[in-house]
């Protein structure tokens, strides 16, 4: 499927294709300095920006043209930082053509876009290919050869270090990794977060699990729709891989799309990042006793 999608998304970057978005509410303000093409080629379901705190360093997952990097660069502040990834050539040349710009308003470079995988936010898929050019794969050792610097380059000089960003957002775009990888997405996230750390995604959920017929179709693959986590499953996911307060924060009443009785609907997650603290339990309790019944309480 990872080719349907870079060539989904590399003709929305060249032409408008309303098929990939649900109608947001963005901040207007924060709108009106962003160049018009950004805000024609942005395809999502949410508004994660509004999460963004001043002197935050956020990260955007599949950050397309820039659209929700742009509207957090005016959010952070000149203390914070904005870092964007995304995999698809066309869409980061669109979202570096308006960078200088782009700087000139903000009073500041605050943004900067990176190509990488965000299931695996360690590996600098521009550093790998300037590898490639130099020593290209045409034989088993080769590879492993290839292999072995993609090791020492994630630990030596990862895309996105361990505990380096306060906040995670992305929109509409965890759908679209193939489901064998979702568990390392969401383990990436948390390894990047700092203790303390919070995540906004907005993406599309299912009420029903996707069969796999479904998962089949590259057209609804790429679409948004048969990549889409159930919804009870996402917030376990995201229990699984660690977080804490994993809840949803904005939720769609109505669906975006109903395909065989299935309903698809936008919604916002947010979560956060243990502190790393120790948990000290000595078996200390406390006894409350009234007015109301007895409680006893261990702390």
């Amino acid at each position: 499927m990872l080719t349907e999608v870079k060539k989904r998304y590399s003709e929305g970057a060249q032409t408008v294709q309303p098929d990939l978005c649900c109608p947001v509410d963005y901040d207007r303000a924060l709108l009106d300095i962003l160049p018009q093409e950004i805000i024609d080629k942005d395809y999502g379901c949410g508004d994660p920006s509004r999460y963004v705190r001043e002197g935050d360093v956020v990260l955007d997952l599949g950050s397309g043209g820039g659209k929700i990097c742009y509207l957090a660069a005016q959010l952070v502040g000149g203390r914070g930082r904005v870092i964007g990834v995304d995999m698809n050539d066309d869409m980061l040349a669109l979202a570096r053509k308006y960078q200088a710009e782009m700087a000139t308003r903000l009073d500041g470079d605050r943004v900067v876009f990176h190509k990488g995988y965000i299931q695996d936010l360690a590996l600098d898929v521009t550093a790998m290919e300037q590898f490639l050019k130099q020593h290209p794969v045409s034989s088993a050792a080769d590879l492993e050869r290839l292999q072995q610097w993609q090791v020492e380059q994630r630990r030596t000089a990862p895309l996105i270090a361990d505990n380096s960003v306060d906040l995670v957002i992305s929109n509409c775009v965890l759908n679209l990794v193939d489901d064998a990888q979702k568990t390392q997405l969401l383990r990436e996230i948390h390894r990047v977060l700092k203790p303390g750390g919070r995540v906004a995604i907005s993406d599309i959920v299912s009420d029903e699990p996707v069969p796999e017929p479904l998962k089949q179709d590259g057209e609804l693959w790429s679409g948004c729709i048969a990549g889409a986590f159930q919804e009870e499953a996402f917030l376990e996911a995201f229990k699984a891989a660690g977080f804490l307060a994993v809840g949803y924060d904005q939720w769609e009443a109505s669906p975006w799309r109903v395909i065989e009785g299935i309903e698809f609907r936008s919604a916002t997650l947010t979560a956060i990042k243990g502190e790393d603290t120790p948990c000290l339990d000595y078996g200390h309790a406390v006894i409350y006793r009234g007015p109301y019944a007895v409680s006893l309480i261990h702390i």
